[in-house]
């Protein structure tokens, strides 16, 4: 209907039709009101759009319902350029499985959402029901950012930094025999050896593990005599990011949380429980005219770890994971809540929330 309603006659409107197809020269391309509006939804609304995917043409007016066709797959393809997350998300599995996620570029606004109804972990499925069965396997959930010339090192060298700092991930926290128990040779072997307070941390952790000297700040590690792992895959999901340091060196900053399924020793456990590690490391990696550095190894500046069912006020050197029936009748320390899965905020702000409060409550595991 026209102002005042009158009635725009069909063969007007085929025209208006065939012109808004071939589009009108000389015009700037603007996005479609309903474009621009479903947009502005999908910022406002937690939930996908409702309401215009529903709406039926008009039978009598075929080229109206072309239109009206075309225009719901342009939209659709504008809600996907827009947040790609979400409309995966749409059509997750009920225990948490769909569309693999996208490698994380940057820190999340808000943590993954909570399934409505939680479905236990099998050792066929370990990570039924967790944010992490979308998440990458081992090094597929570590992505390395583009390669640029920064500080002494020219591109190429920054890209073989990067890949030695994933290198050492692998070697500390994805490594099966480190897993099983073992010293991680090769990923202290990435460590400056001149870079003495370190060496002496090393030393002692593995020899007479405490609060202070902990091997588990840097390393993952479970003993096999009270656990082993299910299957092959450790699920993984985090940032590698890097820029200039001191002296000119790249600093390397490793932000990622690592997933591990474990089941008791004893032949025939079919119980999964999931230890939940999220560790930050930043790397230097030295320029060898102003700082001493075996060449191919990097100097430590910082440490971070944040786990969850790993076993609390635990000294042994070893992650201790928890079941169900031990959970139930275990003191969990009364500490704040957390939810092990949320990147949404800084290990600085994480360990900070946490402070002195003792042992937190995991809200899922």
């Amino acid at each position: 209907m026209g102002e005042g309603g009158v009635s725009i006659p069909d063969e007007e409107w085929e025209r208006f039709l065939r012109e808004a197809e071939a589009g009108t020269r000389g015009a700037p391309e603007e996005p479609s009101a309903r474009a621009r509006m479903v947009a502005r939804r999908l910022r406002e609304e937690p939930g996908p759009p409702q309401g215009w995917r529903t709406h039926q043409p008009v039978r009598r007016r075929r080229g109206k319902a072309w239109y009206a066709v075309g225009l719901l797959v342009a939209v659709g393809l504008l809600i996907v350029a827009l947040d790609p997350g979400r409309v995966a998300g749409w059509f997750a599995g009920a225990g948490g499985e769909g569309a693999p996620l996208a490698a994380e570029s940057e820190r999340p606004s808000q943590p993954p959402a909570t399934e409505p109804a939680a479905q236990r972990p099998t050792v066929e499925e370990p990570f039924r029901g967790s944010p992490a069965a979308r998440w990458g396997d081992g090094t597929a959930g570590l992505g390395l950012p583009a390669a640029r010339a920064t500080g002494w090192m020219s591109k190429k060298q920054v890209a073989q930094a990067l890949e030695r700092s994933r290198d050492f991930l692998v070697a500390s926290s994805l490594d099966p025999g480190v897993l099983r128990g073992e010293r991680p040779t090769k990923a202290i072997a990435l460590i400056n050896p001149h870079q003495q307070d370190v060496q002496g941390y090393l030393a002692t952790a593995f020899r007479a593990p405490s609060r202070e000297d902990d091997p588990l700040l840097l390393f993952s590690r479970f003993a096999k005599t009270e656990v082993r792992l299910v299957g092959d895959a450790v699920k993984t999901r985090g940032r590698i990011t890097y820029r200039e340091g001191e002296r000119g060196a790249v600093e390397v900053t490793t932000d990622v949380t690592y997933v591990y399924p474990v089941v008791r020793a004893a032949a025939g456990s079919d119980e999964v429980a999931r230890t939940i590690v999220r560790r930050e490391v930043v790397m230097s990696w030295d320029d060898p005219t102003k700082v001493v550095v075996k060449p191919g190894t990097f100097s430590l500046v910082s440490y971070k770890v944040d786990s969850t069912n790993g076993g609390c006020d635990n000294v042994s050197g070893y992650f201790a994971p928890e079941f169900s029936s031990e959970i139930a009748a275990t003191d969990q320390g009364g500490g704040p809540e957390v939810d092990p899965y949320d990147r949404s905020t800084s290990m600085d702000a994480r360990l900070e929330e946490s402070g002195d409060a003792g042992c937190g409550t995991a809200t899922r595991s």
